[in-house]
């Protein structure tokens, strides 16, 4: 006869971790297998990052609530699927605040895309004008094109892997 201990012993871990309630404090390794990236990217953004404050308990263990997990996930969000680099997500942090970034997380709100730069301003246009017209055309062509690159693969970053292994 099996008892309920050998029941639960028997479960794969991913079952056990399932059942783990949406309030629940999650460990460093669920929050970074939640959010599919490594656990040195969570500790690395916590240092980027000051909105980023797990509980630490003994030991220096690091426990995220589910305010947490939604603001990494936006943070993700913003980096990994949107192409922005973290100067720029911590822009969209200052500018509308861990509420947004946490609905983005959530997907309650979207933010667009980072703009490409514009062309040299006047001032700086200066040195610029030392090229050919031509050979400045083909150079905002060419970051034109770039940039049109970055987009299709921060699309590419989002998709689901087809090939299951």
């Amino acid at each position: 006869m099996r008892g309920p201990i050998a029941l639960a012993a028997a479960e794969p871990p991913d079952r056990v971790l399932q059942e783990k309630s949406a309030t629940a404090f999650r460990t460093i390794k669920e929050a970074a297998d939640d959010l599919d990236v490594p656990q040195h990217v969570l500790r690395f953004w916590e240092t980027r990052f000051a909105q980023v404050r797990p509980v630490k308990r003994a030991g220096g263990r690091r426990y995220y609530r589910p305010d947490d997990i939604d603001l990494l996930r936006g943070i993700r969000s913003l980096l990994h699927g949107q192409g922005y680099t973290i100067k720029g997500a911590q822009g969209i942090l200052r500018e509308k605040g861990v509420r947004f970034v946490q609905r983005v997380g959530r997907g309650e709100a979207e933010v667009a895309a980072p703009a490409a730069p514009q062309a040299c301003a006047r001032e700086d246009a200066a040195e610029s004008e030392e090229l050919p017209e031509e050979t400045r055309t083909l150079l905002e062509e060419a970051l034109r094109d770039l940039y049109e690159c970055r987009a299709i693969l921060a699309g590419l970053r989002c998709m689901p892997d087809s090939a299951d292994p």
